[in-house]
């Protein structure tokens, strides 16, 4: 019922910014909330930021408060994670995810994206 499709990572340096998308598919979009988590190799997946259905609320790890800003275009199917002074530790591959209910643990979250990988080189 719902496909993401993420795109926008690529090779930053340290203290550059990058701008995530998140395409989505499905007439009941806009009721889920929105979702991006990262996975760098040999670590678990974690949570990174979360916005509400209607766009009211948001939620950030400590980890990115401040420099990440979650955002989503209901008109246009879209989600968006605009990240501003990374750091090498933000490398990682980036999902992007929807859940009915939840927030923070990825098994809330019913549809998942192939991911786009983020590096930051120091």
């Amino acid at each position: 019922q719902v496909q993401l499709v993420e795109s926008g990572g690529g090779l930053v340096q340290a203290g550059g910014s990058l701008r995530l998308s998140c395409a989505a598919s499905g007439r009941t979009f806009s009721s889920y909330t929105m979702g991006w988590f990262r996975q760098a190799p040999g670590k678990e997946r974690e949570f990174v930021a979360a916005i509400s259905w209607s766009g009211g609320s948001t939620y950030y790890a400590d980890s990115v408060k401040g420099r990440f800003t979650i955002s989503r275009d209901n008109a246009k199917n879209t989600v968006y994670l605009q990240m501003i002074s990374l750091k090498p530790e933000d490398t990682a591959v980036y999902y992007c995810a929807a859940a009915r209910r939840g927030w923070l643990n990825p098994d809330d979250y019913v549809y998942w994206g192939q991911g786009t990988q983020v590096t930051v080189s120091s």
